[in-house]
């Protein structure tokens, strides 16, 4: 699966601990999002566009509305890298 460098940034820091607590607008669509890892920092270069791209392709996942979490399929398509820093 093709996935772009933020992508794999959030899915990595989301295969750490991380979450993504989302905010909800009118007619219950999704209108912000804040990827945060489990120290507490924020994933800055993360934005809306990122979040659809991921859930589109079903790595990451809610239940309940509780923050969105990566999935199975996502930990299966992260790559192992020291702390992100590779390449």
């Amino acid at each position: 699966m093709n996935i772009s460098r933020n992508e794999q940034r959030a899915l990595h820091v989301l295969a750490l601990g991380g979450r993504i607590l989302h905010e909800r607008g009118n007619g219950s669509k999704i209108a912000d999002v804040t990827c945060v890892t489990r120290d507490g920092m924020i994933l800055t270069d993360f934005n809306l566009a990122v979040f659809r791209r991921l859930r589109q392709k079903r790595l990451i996942e809610s239940r309940s509305g509780s923050p969105y979490r990566i999935s199975r399929r996502g930990r299966i398509c992260v790559r192992a890298q020291f702390d992100n820093q590779g390449g």
